[in-house]
């Protein structure tokens, strides 16, 4: 039986074991787990609590994807496996739904009937485009135009309309009246692009503990060449990279009274962290969610977060959003003139179900891969430092997911993501200015951390945080400010051995 075969089968045995815990106690931490038995309260609570020490790891710790986490070779295809907890026919399911992700959209007239509808303005022909080998994106190489890298797009509100209906949640920001709520620098034959940035950099010299010292780089975004006149004079921009595509559908499946109890928007604790719950409309009900996905938190579900990256990134309408015009506002008249893919006998949009259902399905089972080197002593030590400094306050360590969540293999296991899914002020250095939704321009949602250490093998690159700018994770520490001063500057502060292990921990996510 291989190491992972034989965590797989502890895992199953996990939650007979008997632990500690007294159900009282787990009854009054998780008393909004209206899925949990109390005998079920007592066991995640004792599976819940923060190590008793940091010489050897966690029970379980290497399947930080719970029982579906990929236990194979860690290699260039390490984000693209399946979770393993799916039935063979979901096998099936994921398999169509990830040759979709990888499709080529073509733009209209085609002879492919169903692939046209590309556009007219785009920043991929694919979900691949962007999330290349289900990872990370980056900024453009010099001379290369921007892919996987993109500007948001927005103004303040102007009208009492506007006011109103940012204040109800039906929308979460107002488009920028000629480029709409995304910059594409790209468009079909016979139409121009929206133009091009460039990224010019500012170094930013940062001494460290120990005499050595890092250079930041703080990049700095510059449009031109724009193809439908001048841009609204208070138009808010925001740079995004693609994040990795694994583990969505465990967060989906946390239970939002894990994110909830988290919460502390008015620092009742006085610890200097003051994380808060995005509310977002969800679609399929109206009704007002706990947003998850996205760098602002802005997204209930990997539904909506699919069908907005159909849109606004190849402008492909699906039924969630059957706009075959993509992101072409009102005054880009010669983009809303242009032939569009809907075809009547396919169904409704360019994307018809079950083009969404199988793209959502797939982007919901991406496993997570298993980690490495948890026994390691520089691993045991950076660990115990990314506790004592305080990062967890944020990138909270692990869950127990939903016993009903919509998909059985997501249901009742124990996952290390490591964020709390909440919105923090990050500090000036990282702001963009731009609000959306509950997100004021200082707050970004918490990343998640796991397969973090594998972004250089699936990738061949290590640019983090929400633009790419960070070229390593010690950098990406560094860039941290608000809520997260005190860590980062605690970081600075340690002997360099301690901050090597703090990476090595990282690294072995």
């Amino acid at each position: 039986m291989t190491l992972g075969s034989r965590l797989m089968a502890l895992m199953g045995a996990l939650f007979c074991f008997c632990l500690a815990a007294s159900a009282a106690a787990a009854d009054d931490i998780l008393s909004h787990r209206d899925d949990l038995t109390e005998k079920d309260k007592a066991k995640v609570s004792g599976v819940l609590a923060a190590p008793a020490d940091f010489e050897r790891p966690e029970a379980f710790e290497p399947m930080q994807g719970g029982a579906g986490t990929s236990t194979r070779r860690p290699n260039r295809d390490a984000f693209s496996h399946s979770n393993a907890n799916l039935t063979f026919e979901e096998q099936h399911d994921f398999k169509v739904g990830n040759g979709l992700f990888k499709k080529l959209w073509t733009s209209s007239p085609s002879s492919t009937r169903a692939s046209d509808g590309l556009g007219p303005l785009y920043n991929a022909r694919s979900c691949q485009g962007c999330h290349l080998k289900d990872g990370r994106g980056r900024p453009p190489l010099p001379g290369e135009k921007a892919v996987s890298l993109f500007l948001r797009l927005s103004i303040p509100p102007e009208t009492d309309e506007q006011k109103a209906a940012l204040a109800s949640k039906e929308i979460l920001r107002v488009p920028e009246p000629t480029y709409g709520g995304q910059f594409q620098a790209f468009a079909v034959q016979g139409l121009a692009g929206e133009g091009r940035f460039d990224i010019e950099t500012e170094d930013i010299v940062v001494p460290l503990n120990g005499g050595e010292t890092a250079v930041l780089q703080k990049p700095i975004y510059k449009i031109r060449d724009l193809g439908f006149g001048e841009m609204h004079p208070d138009t808010l921009i925001s740079p995004r990279v693609a994040p990795p595509m694994i583990g969505l559908g465990l967060l989906q499946a946390i239970h939002p009274g894990d994110i909830e109890a988290l919460a502390d928007p008015d620092d009742l604790d006085e610890d200097g962290i003051s994380g808060k719950v995005s509310r977002v409309r969800d679609p399929a009900t109206g009704d007002l969610a706990v947003g998850r996905f996205g760098w602002k938190a802005s997204n209930p579900t990997i539904r909506t977060q699919t069908a907005g990256a159909f849109l606004g990134d190849i402008g492909i309408s699906t039924p969630d959003q059957p706009y075959n015009f993509g992101d072409c506002t009102e005054a880009q008249t010669d983009c809303r003139a242009m032939p569009h893919g809907e075809q009547a006998d396919l169904g409704i949009s360019e994307a018809p179900d079950p083009v969404m259902d199988l793209v959502t399905f797939y982007s919901e089972n991406l496993a997570v891969p298993m980690r490495r080197d948890v026994d390691d002593p520089d691993v045991l030590l950076g660990k115990q430092v990314f506790y004592e400094t305080g990062c967890v306050a944020c990138h909270q360590p692990k869950y127990v997911t939903s016993r009903n969540a919509d998909n059985p293999a997501h249901r009742f296991q124990l996952i290390w993501p490591y964020t709390d899914l909440l919105l923090h002020d990050m500090g000036e250095g990282l702001a963009d200015h731009r609000p959306v939704g509950d997100a004021t321009g200082r707050e970004w949602r918490t990343p998640p951390l796991w397969g973090i250490g594998l972004t250089q093998t699936v990738n061949n690159n290590t640019r983090f945080l929400h633009d790419g700018r960070a070229r390593n994770l010690l950098e990406a520490v560094l860039w941290h400010g608000g809520e997260a001063q005190e860590a980062r500057d605690k970081v600075v502060d340690m002997p360099p051995e301690h901050r090597n292990a703090l990476i090595r921990f990282l690294e072995s996510l």
